[in-house]
């Protein structure tokens, strides 16, 4: 977020900003982070309702962009982690939108 270090933006607006995971896992691996740093999900309030639903407005968007949201042919599938055993890396509420591979169910 910050710019400290290098990202392939593609997207960013006034509440959050979206781009290219540095460790992907899918051909298309975008994460959506908010600007206002929200720690995780679970500890996301009532204050936080718009922040959390243009998240995923805006995954919709960016995926759309990227041109995978064909149900036919494509989908894509969004992952918001909580907690170490939920798989959290960093403590900055972020939604990881993957796509372009078979995503198997269940995940993990």
């Amino acid at each position: 977020m910050a710019g400290e270090i290098p990202a392939e933006l593609v997207h960013e607006d006034e509440v959050c900003i979206a781009f290219r995971d540095i460790s992907p896992q899918a051909p298309t691996h975008v994460l959506i982070v908010p600007r206002k740093v929200i720690p995780r999900v679970g500890e996301a309030t009532a204050d936080d309702q718009a922040t959390l639903g243009h998240l995923l407005l805006t995954a919709g968007k960016v995926a759309e962009k990227l041109g995978v949201t064909d149900t036919e042919n494509e989908g894509f599938r969004l992952v918001i982690n909580h907690g170490r055993n939920g798989g959290e890396s960093v403590p900055h509420l972020h939604v990881h939108l993957l796509a372009g591979r078979l995503l198997e169910w269940p995940p993990g």
